[in-house]
C-alpha cells in the first residue's frame, strides 16, 4: 500500500477521521443531514440534532436498543433489508446512497436517502452512515406529479371540447325525442296512449273532411279478462296485454294507429278507411284471434274480443269529432259485449235498431223486445249451466264423495246464506259455486285423489292446483264470472294460511268464505279413502275448533245455528 506525504496509506476504502472527539462532534453536529457514527456492534459514538429530528430518538434511547435498525424499520422486509446492506457495507467498505422508508418514534413515516460507509476512529473500523430527509420533497413530486396529470387530462379535455359540445347536442336532441315518445306511449304495452290517440284523431278528421276522405275507428275489449287477472294475477295479466298489443301492430297497415285507450281497451284508428275495409279487417282480425293461442310457451290462452266500429262520414255528423267518433264506437262495443262477445258490432246497428222500434211506436213494443231478448239469454244461460253441472259429475268417476258432497253442500251454503241476510244474487251464485267448486280436481290425477294412504308433500302441491284449475274452466264464461273468486279462494283460510294467495281476513271474498266452511264440513262427515266418515256433532266439533284460524268467526257462528235446526 502506498502512502502520501503525510505516511497515510492510500487507495483503501477505510478513510481516517479526526482523532478529536471534540473536532469530530462539532462536524457532525454541524450537518444538515441526519448522521450517526456506530460500531460494528451497533453501539452509536455520535447522534447528531438532525438524526434526532428525523428518528425523533436520542443516542441514549438508540444505544439501550438491542437492535436500532429493529425501531425505525418495524416492517421485517424493511428491516431485513438494512440488516443486509449493513453486511454490504462490511464488505465493500461502503454502500450505494438509497431511497427508503422508516418510521419515526411519534409514528410518522419519513422518507430519507441513505448510504454508509466505514471509516477509521479510534483505530476501529466504524460505520458512518448519513440520512438526508426528503420527505418533503417526494411530497411536492408527488403534489406535481398529480397536477400535471390533471393538466393533461384537462387539455385533453380541451381538445376534446368541440367533439363534446357537438354530441352534447344531439344527446339533447335524442333525449327531448324520447321523451317526448315516453310522453305519447302508454308505458306497459308501448302502444300510443290516449293523449296521443286524441291529438292525432283531431288531426285526421281535420285533414278527412278537408279533402273529403273516409277515417274509420275499431275499438276493441278483452272479454272476462278481470277472470285472467283473478286466475293469474295482474303481472300475468299484463304479460297478456302487451303480447295482444305486438300481435295489433303486426297486423295492421303501417299507417294505421294502434293505441292502448285504458285497461284492456285499444283503438286502432285507420285513415283513409271507409266503413266496409274497416268491417272486413276488423272481421278478419277477430277470426285470426279467435284462433290464436297467447304465451304459447305457457299457458297457451285464448282470448275472446268484442269491437265495435265507427267511420266518418259514413255514421253521421256526430262522427265529425273526436268524441262522436269515439262515443259511437263505444256503444257498438257494447252492444257487442251485451249480446254475448267474441263478435264485432257496428255502430249503425243500433242506430237502426232503435228507429226501427221507435217506428213501431209504442213503450210496450220496447219492452217486449227486452223480454225477449232477456229470456233467449236466460234459456241459453241455463243450457249451459246443465251442461257444466253434468260435467262436475264426471268427477264422480274420480272421487267418488265429490258429487253427493256437493249436492249436500248446496242446502248448507243456502242455508248460511240466509241467515246472513246475503243479496239474493250472492245467494244463487253460491248454490252455483258448490256443485262446481271442486271442478278443478278434473285435473288431479287419479292415483292421488284416490290413494288410500297420507298424501306426500308433493301431491298436496299438486292437489292445491284444482281452485286455479276450476277458475280457468269457467273464465270464458260470461255469465258465470261472479263464480270465479269464490272457486279460486275457497281454500283461503281466515288466519292467512291457506292456499291459493295466502289472504287472509276479510279479504277472502264472503263467498268463498261461505263456501270453505260448507266444504270442509261436508268432507268431514262422508267417508274418504283414507279413514270413515265422523258424526254430524264431531264436525261440529272440529268446525267450531277452526273459528277464527281457519274459518271466518261469524259464519261458523250462522253455520252452527242452521245445522242445530238440520239433519244433516
Amino acid at each position: 500500500m502506498k502512502k502520501n506525504k503525510t505516511g497515510n496509506e492510500t487507495g483503501s476504502v477505510r478513510n481516517e477521521m479526526p482523532e478529536s472527539a471534540g473536532q469530530l462532534h462539532a462536524l457532525i453536529e454541524a450537518m444538515p443531514a441526519g448522521i450517526t457514527l456506530s460500531d460494528i456492534a451497533g453501539h452509536f459514538e455520535f447522534f447528531n440534532s438532525r438524526m434526532r429530528e428525523i428518528s425523533g430518538y436520542s443516542i441514549d434511547e438508540a444505544n439501550r436498543s438491542s437492535d436500532f435498525t429493529a425501531l425505525i424499520y418495524p416492517d421485517p422486509d424493511k428491516h431485513t433489508e438494512a440488516l443486509q446492506r449493513l453486511d454490504a457495507v462490511k464488505e465493500k467498505g461502503k454502500a450505494e446512497e438509497i431511497e427508503t422508508a422508516i418510521r419515526a418514534k411519534d409514528g410518522s413515516q419519513k422518507t430519507l436517502l441513505v448510504s454508509s460507509i466505514i471509516i477509521k476512529y479510534k483505530n476501529q473500523d466504524m460505520f458512518l452512515t448519513v440520512y438526508r430527509d426528503i420527505t418533503q420533497r417526494k411530497a411536492q413530486e408527488e403534489e406535481l406529479k398529480k397536477a400535471k396529470e390533471k393538466l393533461e387530462t384537462q387539455a385533453w379535455g380541451l381538445q376534446k371540447a368541440n367533439e363534446g359540445i357537438k354530441l352534447l347536442y344531439k344527446e339533447r336532441d335524442d333525449l327531448l325525442n324520447t321523451l317526448k315518445d315516453l310522453s305519447l306511449k302508454d308505458a306497459n304495452t308501448e302502444l300510443y296512449n290516449y293523449r296521443y290517440l286524441m291529438e292525432r284523431m283531431k288531426s285526421e278528421l281535420e285533414r278527412a273532411k278537408r279533402y273529403v276522405f273516409p277515417l274509420s275507428l275499431i275499438m276493441l275489449d278483452i272479454d272476462y279478462f278481470k277472470s285472467i287477472n283473478e286466475v293469474y294475477g295482474h303481472q300475468y295479466g299484463d304479460v297478456i296485454l302487451k303480447e295482444l298489443a305486438r300481435y295489433l301492430k303486426s297486423f295492421v297497415r303501417e299507417i294505421d294507429i294502434v293505441a292502448r285507450y285504458g285497461g284492456e281497451e285499444f283503438v286502432i284508428l285507420l285513415p283513409d278507411t271507409n266503413k266496409e275495409g274497416a268491417v272486413i279487417l276488423a272481421r278478419r282480425l277477430l277470426e285470426e284471434l279467435t284462433g290464436h293461442l297467447f304465451d304459447p310457451g305457457g299457458r297457451n290462452i285464448k282470448l275472446k274480443i268484442s269491437m265495435g266500429v265507427s267511420s266518418f262520414p259514413e255514421d253521421g255528423r256526430d262522427t265529425g269529432t273526436e268524441s262522436g267518433l269515439l262515443e259511437l264506437a263505444d256503444k257498438a262495443l257494447l252492444n257487442a259485449k251485451e249480446t254475448g262477445g267474441n263478435r264485432l258490432s257496428l255502430s249503425e246497428s243500433i242506430a237502426a235498431g232503435i228507429q226501427k222500434i221507435k217506428e213501431k211506436g209504442t213503450e210496450k213494443n220496447i219492452a217486449e223486445v227486452r223480454e225477449k231478448l232477456s229470456k233467449m239469454a236466460n234459456r241459453v244461460d241455463h243450457a249451459l249451466l246443465e251442461s257444466i253441472y253434468a260435467f262436475a259429475k264426471t268427477i264422480e268417476a274420480k272421487d267418488l264423495y265429490t258429487y253427493e258432497h256437493a249436492e249436500n253442500t248446496v242446502s248448507i251454503v243456502a242455508a248460511i246464506g240466509g241467515k246472513l241476510n246475503l243479496p239474493g244474487k250472492l245467494i244463487e251464485n253460491l248454490k252455483h259455486a258448490a256443485v262446481i267448486h271442486d271442478l278443478g280436481k278434473i285435473g288431479i290425477p287419479d292415483d292421488i285423489l284416490q290413494k288410500k294412504g297420507k298424501i306426500t308433500e308433493q301431491e298436496y302441491d299438486i292437489i292445491k292446483k284444482h281452485p286455479q284449475i276450476g277458475a280457468e274452466i269457467i273464465r270464458p264464461i260470461h255469465f258465470l264470472g261472479d263464480l270465479i273468486p269464490i272457486i279460486l279462494y275457497h281454500h283461503e283460510r281466515f288466519d292467512g294460511l291457506g292456499y291459493s294467495t295466502g289472504l287472509k281476513g276479510k279479504e277472502i271474498p264472503i263467498g268463498a268464505r261461505v263456501i270453505a266452511i260448507a266444504d270442509v264440513y261436508q268432507a268431514l262427515v262422508a267417508d274418504r279413502p283414507y279413514r270413515n266418515a265422523y258424526s254430524k256433532e264431531e264436525a261440529l266439533t272440529i268446525v267450531k275448533a277452526g273459528s277464527g284460524t281457519q274459518f271466518d268467526p261469524e259464519i261458523v257462528e250462522a253455520f252452527i245455528e242452521t245445522m242445530n235446526g238440520s239433519d244433516k
